[in-house]
């Protein structure tokens, strides 16, 4: 099956939030994170990516559902383990949640969640997601008891994060590319779905082509950027062409 695309828009909605964080009612509050979607969606991606954060710095309860209630494709919704943003998923029911680290102090998510050592917590917000509808996902690192502890909670896919690969190349590189293959394998033999993302682009996505069993990409900043000198529906397209060739 050929590998999927999930636009992540989140920093769309960073541009509207610099200038209308308290206007959002604002008619010139722009750029629209449903057109956004829309043109994501027009240009062949599989779903789209959000991520509601406790502090709300980009992504709004109401962009999600709007979202939910306009979008034609699969909504993913990144989330941190609170009981606000899980009431929130549980109310707009989502087709996938990715539980992701949550830090008020970071720019942008940086490193994968210790499923390991949050098995409970974890696993009773994963009974209660999937039981109203939701696949989860766990946003970890290549680490094999990660991809165990992600099995045990009941999670029926994982997200491997790839920023360490992104940053590194050479050496430093191939060794995280032999950490994510052993994820993927591992992951693949407990029955979970393997989706990829984080810091990937056009120009480093094909050193990931050698990890086995990747059904799904979750990028957003670089096709954001690209977004900014090409469009928003030709950077999907470029992301979907330099895909294409991964045979999993």
């Amino acid at each position: 099956m050929p590998i999927h695309l999930g636009v992540n828009i989140d920093h769309v909605v960073t541009l509207r939030q610099a200038r209308y964080r308290e206007m959002l009612d604002s008619p010139n509050a722009e750029p629209s994170v449903l057109q956004a979607a829309l043109e994501a969606e027009a240009a062949g991606a599989h779903s789209i990516t959000v991520h509601l954060r406790a502090d709300r710095r980009h992504i709004q309860d109401a962009d999600v559902r709007l979202l939910r209630k306009e979008i034609a494709t699969k909504l993913n919704l990144e989330m941190g383990n609170t009981p606000e943003i899980l009431a929130i998923a549980l109310d707009v029911r989502p087709d996938f949640v990715c539980m992701v680290p949550e830090h008020r102090q970071e720019v942008t998510t940086e490193g994968g969640l210790d499923v390991a050592g949050q098995k409970e917590v974890l696993r009773d917000t994963v009974s209660k997601l999937q039981a109203n509808g939701t696949n989860v996902s766990m946003f970890i690192d290549p680490d094999l008891d990660q991809v165990r502890a992600s099995a045990e909670i009941g999670a029926r896919m994982i997200e491997l994060h790839t920023g360490t690969f992104a940053n590194h190349l050479g050496a430093e590189r191939a060794k995280e590319v032999a950490r994510l293959k052993a994820a993927a394998e591992l992951g693949h033999s407990l029955g979970l779905q393997i989706n990829a993302g984080h810091g990937l682009t056009t120009k480093n996505i094909a050193d990931l082509f050698v990890v086995p069993h990747l059904a799904e990409l979750n990028i957003g900043h670089h096709i954001v950027s690209r977004a900014v000198f090409i469009g928003l529906r030709t950077a999907v397209k470029e992301m979907l062409d330099a895909i294409t060739p991964y045979r999993g």
